[in-house]
């Protein structure tokens, strides 16, 4: 039998190809899901073989719909071979309910997909394997991208081919985008919708605004409400929730090894609701449901801003779980790469907040230096992503994510610096409630040493005795006061919200006294003090719940800026004479 099949080669208009039925390969796709075996004729596909995002085109026997191209055969095929999904079983994905789209977490992805159908199949001595679906990432550089595709691997999105941004990713004017919107054009274009036809290029976009992430593939089917595209899935993840647009091919890269479009994204027309083994679905009219981020770069020097130096980006990324985490850090990492200020001299402190429904914002506030084991861009991207992940992935969460703030100080140096020494220069003679000054010693990175005086005051609850000071950097301090836990169970939201909060900032030197009194750490708070009878009755706590329990409680008195990410601590002993206080 022979037939026909369309998709675009040029422009946004199909194209028509002949199609030789070659035989059906029973259950080659799983059992019960055949595959039709076909042969492409014509000058353009026998040039260019088997390309990346024709995946989708739909074939026809007469003006019947047979299916759509959706997988090749091997690398390196002299003859252009290709498997048909039937389309019965795409109609499966299309008759599948469209719910009302809600503003929660519920009606997303579950976090992974079961099967990413990229696996190679075999039959006849044969390796089938899913058409790629190839990433259009526009305005990202190739450290970005390849991070993108370390953090991808084996989902399927790793192939990047060449493309552009089109309407769908310009910012609207005055648009910031945290908590409300990214202040992108995203209304749905009506000429755009008129447009699509079985054959048309489309877009799912990951990313969008000032920089996108987009993949491409062929519509196969369409009414009145949706459309059908790809013939396999993009991840498998099930219903979900990205930006359809247009999409013109630029020009068809013919290669033995990997052809594949070139790609501008277009106009928005929808949101593809369901990604499933067959096909993925797109609501036609519907707006996607994304995640507004907010990045802005600046430099400093000596505590003033460069000329020129401040970049803003306006983004939205998609709410998914397996891809959402990714999306952000490589979108920070970017920003980081792309602007004047960045060398491999360059270190970053970065603040905002993470915008929770339900939930009051969690802070940012984070520093990576250069001259570290990681290049600071990477460092305070995976700082950033990793904090984020912590609350976007917890299992407790009940509300969206509204928005994510970042902003960025890049220092031109080594912010570096080391704690040398500290000791005691007021009186020799101690009393509780008295006012006592520490002198730390540090040195900035290749720079002269400097001292630091921290008054503290002394509580006067203090009785006579010994005591111990800790000058510290923040990470001392965080984990003298977030002891380990002998429990196992996932921390909870409110947990990691209040975590995050009591995180202390890395440029500050910390006097903190270690007290001889019982220190409790429960529900991501520190309770320092604790009378006897507290500690006691938290006792059978420690390994059935999230509780932890210390014989020494830190108590931060006093801070002063370090100029830098200090590094280093000091224990220093104190003797408390009577009279003072309450003796």
């Amino acid at each position: 039998m022979t037939a026909t099949a369309w998709t675009v080669f040029k422009g946004s208009k199909p194209e028509a190809m002949e199609v030789e039925i070659l035989g059906v390969l029973r259950g080659a796709r799983g059992p019960g899901h055949d595959m039709i075996l076909v042969q492409l004729h014509g000058a353009k596909p026998e040039y260019t073989g088997v390309v990346a995002g024709m995946s989708g085109s739909p074939v026809y026997i007469g003006n019947r719909l047979l299916g759509s191209l959706s997988y090749r055969i091997g690398q390196f095929s002299k003859d252009p071979i290709a498997g048909i999904t039937p389309i019965e079983q795409m109609l499966e994905v299309r008759d599948l309910p469209i719910v009302e789209q809600g503003t929660g977490i519920g009606d997303q992805g579950s976090g992974g997909p079961a099967s990413t159908g990229r696996g190679g199949i075999s039959a006849n001595g044969m390796n089938f394997q899913a058409m790629e679906t190839p990433l259009v990432m526009s305005g990202f550089q190739p450290e970005a991208i390849r991070l993108w595709q370390e953090r991808t691997a084996g989902t399927g999105l790793e192939m990047v081919a060449a493309g552009g941004m089109g309407g769908a990713s310009k910012p609207s004017p005055g648009g910031s985008g945290v908590g409300t919107g990214s202040g992108l054009d995203t209304e749905i274009s009506a000429s755009a919708l008129a447009s699509v036809e079985p054959g048309s290029a489309v877009s799912a976009q990951l990313v969008r605004g000032d920089l996108e992430i987009a993949a491409t593939c062929t519509v196969t089917y369409i009414d009145a409400k949706q459309l059908l595209a790809c013939g396999h899935p993009i991840l498998q993840a099930g219903p979900v929730s990205f930006p359809m647009t247009t999409a013109e091919v630029v020009a068809t890269v013919a290669s033995p090894l990997n052809a594949f479009k070139i790609i501008n994204t277009g106009d928005p027309i929808g949101a593809f609701t369901e990604d499933r083994d067959s096909a993925i679905r797109g609501v036609l009219g519907r707006k996607a449901r994304m995640i507004p981020v907010h990045i802005a770069v600046h430099g400093q020097e000596g505590g003033q801003n460069l000329k020129g130096g401040e970049r803003q980006l306006n983004i939205e990324v998609i709410d998914l779980p397996l891809l959402t985490p990714s999306a952000v850090l490589v979108s920070l990492y970017e920003s980081l790469l792309d602007t004047n200020q960045s060398s491999s001299e360059t270190s970053y402190h970065l603040t905002g907040s993470i915008e929770l429904e339900g939930y009051p914002a969690s802070p940012l506030d984070l520093w990576a230096s250069s001259g570290d084991a990681m290049a600071a861009p990477l460092e305070i991207a995976l700082l950033t992503g990793e904090r984020f992940s912590r609350l976007y992935s917890n299992g407790a969460r009940l509300g969206a994510v509204r928005g994510i703030d970042l902003h960025v100080e890049a220092f031109p140096r080594r912010m570096q610096v080391e704690l040398e020494t500290a000791r005691v220069v007021s009186n020799d003679i101690v009393h509780a409630g008295d006012t006592i000054v520490v002198e730390a010693t540090i040195r900035p990175f290749q720079q002269p040493a400097r001292n630091v005086r921290i008054p503290a005051t002394l509580p006067a609850r203090l009785g006579a005795g010994n005591l111990r000071l800790l000058v510290s950097d923040s990470g001392t301090l965080d984990r003298t006061l977030d002891q380990p836990r002998f429990s196992t169970r996932p921390v909870d939201m409110d947990t990691a919200l209040a975590q995050a909060r009591r995180q202390h900032s890395a440029d500050r030197i910390y006097v903190s006294l270690l007290v001889p009194e019982t220190q409790a750490g429960m529900a991501g708070q520190t309770l320092a003090s604790l009378p006897l009878s507290v500690a006691n009755a938290l006792e059978p706590l420690r390994t059935a719940q999230d509780v932890n329990l210390n014989g020494e409680s830190a108590e931060v008195e006093s801070e002063a800026p370090a100029g830098g990410i200090l590094n280093g601590f000091q224990i220093l002993n104190l003797h408390i004479e009577p009279g003072g206080g309450l003796d």
